[in-house]
């Protein structure tokens, strides 16, 4: 099957910094529900047979503009949200930022025990994400579109794609709506088949002002 890895479009919270992953979230800003807006024309060529968004309400605002356009229900799926901040939650300082995008990459790199400052560890990741991507593919064999979170999928795919590692998921930025393209499934494995950074819509919807830790590029 093949997988659209989209991240979801701009919140306040990007625009500040902040670290901010608790339920139900924030909405999109002004810029965010254009990013949305600009998905299907995006993906007008593609035969895509589900739509997906995280329990996170700005995945759903992002997902809805693709699944009004294909006649499909948005399917909000359990274990697809961002990856919990735990006690830094609602932090922006640079610490704070460093500490959170360090322990989700060293997650993907293997250390699946290191623990979120008060909260949870690589295992409990990588369980409910697998899990939710594994029960999307026993339901399809084509293309989908998945709308998740910069973290959760950077994370995810630095450590599950067979042609990329940790290091390119920490140093390749994916913007608001930048989409990651895999392929495979969850027996024989997945591949990237592009990395795509800036947003769906085109680098007119990047905001290069926003100090946004989980899709920056690690220097």
């Amino acid at each position: 099957m093949r997988i659209l890895l989209i991240r979801h479009g701009q919140t306040p919270a990007n625009v500040l910094g902040l670290l901010d992953t608790a339920h139900p979230g924030p909405g999109l800003t002004k810029l965010g529900h254009q990013q949305a807006s600009a998905v299907p024309d995006a993906l007008a060529d593609e035969n895509i047979e589900g739509v997906f968004a995280s329990t996170l309400r700005r995945t759903q605002l992002t997902a809805e503009p693709l699944a009004r356009a294909r006649r499909l229900g948005a399917l909000v799926t359990d274990g697809l949200h961002e990856i919990s901040a735990g006690a830094l939650e609602g932090l922006s300082d640079e610490k704070s930022q460093m500490t959170y995008v360090d322990t989700v990459f060293s997650w993907a790199a293997g250390d699946l025990s290191r623990t979120m400052p008060g909260g949870s560890d690589g295992h409990e990741f990588f369980g409910r994400f697998d899990g939710a991507i594994d029960a999307i593919a026993r339901e399809h064999s084509g293309t989908v579109a998945i709308v998740s979170h910069g973290a959760a999928i950077r994370t995810w795919t630095g450590a599950r794609a067979v042609n990329v590692d940790v290091d390119y998921a920490a140093t390749h930025p994916l913007s608001n709506t930048g989409v990651v393209d895999v392929t495979g499934s969850p027996s024989d494995g997945w591949r990237v088949s592009q990395w795509d950074g800036n947003p769906i819509g085109g680098r007119a919807l990047l905001d290069v002002s926003a100090n946004d830790p989980t899709g920056d590029a690690l220097r």
